[in-house]
């Protein structure tokens, strides 16, 4: 089956993003870019993982859907050519910063969780290593190796995926 995805997404949480960057607008945006599948972005973050929990509902495995509730007004406005589910992912960016070798390791890694518990230990693991309340796209002195090693130790069905490495 062919879908589209943009599995690399950031909430208002994160910095230099949108104030109304939530779960509604990524639906809208979604639905009107023919997108299926989207991230919902700093699933690290505690209070957006808080925002998440109230406002999707499990979908199929691994999956979530806008409650129907916040649905149905949204999908009003959109054009019915544009229609079709939307469905979540939980996903976040982590920015590693690390010396390795003598010299300074900068990479970024999208992980993407099956569910929410996993991604609530997740994020209080991350939460005892280093700052991840003050911005949704957290910076830890990790490893990828070390970062996919706690990942898979909180939450044995989530993905890592190098997603970058920083501009020299």
């Amino acid at each position: 089956m062919k879908f589209y995805a943009d599995l690399h997404v950031h909430s208002r949480h994160s910095m230099a993003t949108a104030n109304d960057l939530d779960l509604e607008h990524l639906y809208i945006a979604a639905r009107m870019r023919g997108i299926a599948l989207v991230g919902t972005g700093d699933a690290t973050h505690p209070a957006w993982l808080d925002e998440i929990a109230d406002k999707l509902t499990p979908a199929e495995p691994g999956l979530f859907a806008l409650r129907e509730d916040l649905r149905k007004p949204l999908d009003a406005h959109i054009p019915p050519a544009c229609r079709g589910p939307v469905r979540f992912i939980l996903q976040a960016e982590i920015s590693n910063i690390y010396k390795k070798d003598g010299r300074v390791r900068k990479n970024h890694q999208v992980i993407l969780l099956p569910d929410l518990a996993g991604a609530r230990r997740f994020s209080a693991r991350l939460d005892a290593l280093g700052n991840i309340r003050s911005d949704g796209r957290p910076i830890l002195g990790l490893d990828a190796r070390d970062l996919l090693a706690i990942l898979l130790d909180q939450s044995p069905g989530a993905l890592l995926i190098p997603a970058h490495i920083w501009t020299p």
